[in-house]
């Protein structure tokens, strides 16, 4: 699904989408403090939902409280307002941001905000930048972010901006939400951090342009997220929303942490495997399931200003 429409007072709404990282690997970091990753990202079918009205007169505008978040933090302004520094648009946005991913719960939630900002205003100013520009200018947004951009599953190399696309069958997931925020930076400071992890090869052999991989096979043999081991320290939530889905993985591919968590996701066979997990876990813990997606919900419909 793209962009959903305008509404009666002339917002747009535009989906911006979960991730998660089928497997994370923390290969080194640089001189600037800034580690490198290898990781697998993959959207889920499921996340917030932003709303756009252009106006004249410049302005960006968030038009509703998101709590805990300042506007004046709020990645969506900050990418609005690179657009515009970058690009001299002369326009202005109203924007409405209705928030369903948790923050600190490594689902990029607000790197995906971000990421929709970009598309969608580039759309709707008629900016015409490339996909490809969006994506550099958007590593100073975070190292998420460049991937929404990018809009399609992915291998992820350097800080996260280094993408190439791959193919995962889609499968449905299982998301838990422990009811506590994981502060990225806390995690990468971790004295007990692995920082050297080498780097997988991968034995997919390109299709189309495209890395061709089995998402049971990826669980088997990259079962490993190197951040996990210090959430789980640091909150014990964590561990426990990875012990509650244990019970229920298949032909081993177990339950992982997403991102620097503080979400846990486990793949399922089917979606009524996924949609059992959810009422077996229902009175316990938030959770959720829903499909991975190969392409970004607005990849279509901003392609043609984006490509």
């Amino acid at each position: 699904m793209g962009a959903l429409g305008a509404d009666a007072a002339g917002f747009i709404a535009c989906p911006a989408p979960a991730k998660i990282n089928l497997f994370l690997h923390v290969t080194g970091r640089r001189s600037d403090g800034y580690h490198t990753l290898q990781t697998a990202f993959l959207m889920l079918d499921h996340g917030d939902v932003l709303h756009f009205r252009v106006r004249a007169d410049g302005a960006i505008h968030r038009v509703n409280d998101v709590p805990g978040v300042p506007p004046e933090q709020d990645l969506v302004i900050r990418a609005a307002l690179l657009l515009k520094e970058k690009t001299g648009c002369s326009r202005g946005a109203d924007i409405r941001v209705d928030k369903r991913l948790p923050m600190g719960g490594g689902l990029g939630g607000g790197s995906s905000d971000a990421a929709t900002t970009l598309l969608a205003l580039n759309k709707l100013w008629q900016l015409e930048v490339p996909r490809q520009t969006l994506q550099d200018w958007a590593v100073s947004l975070g190292a998420d972010v460049p991937f929404f951009v990018f809009g399609r599953t992915a291998l992820a190399e350097g800080i996260g901006e280094t993408l190439v696309p791959l193919h995962v069958p889609t499968s449905w997931y299982v998301v838990v939400e422990p009811p506590v925020a994981v502060p990225t930076p806390e995690i990468f400071r971790d004295k007990g951090l692995t920082r050297d992890t080498e780097a997988v090869i991968i034995s997919a052999s390109p299709v189309g342009g495209e890395l061709q991989a089995d998402v049971q096979e990826w669980f088997q043999r990259h079962t490993r997220n190197d951040l996990q081991p210090v959430a789980c320290r640091l909150y014990p939530e964590v561990q426990k929303a990875l012990d509650a889905l244990v019970p229920f993985g298949f032909s081993g591919a177990g339950p992982r942490m997403s991102g620097s968590g503080a979400c846990v996701f486990l793949p399922c066979s089917s979606r009524a495997q996924a949609e059992k997990v959810v009422e077996e876990l229902k009175t316990e813990w938030r959770v959720w399931c829903a499909p991975s997606i190969e392409l970004h919900p607005l990849h279509a419909w901003a392609s043609d200003q984006a490509a």
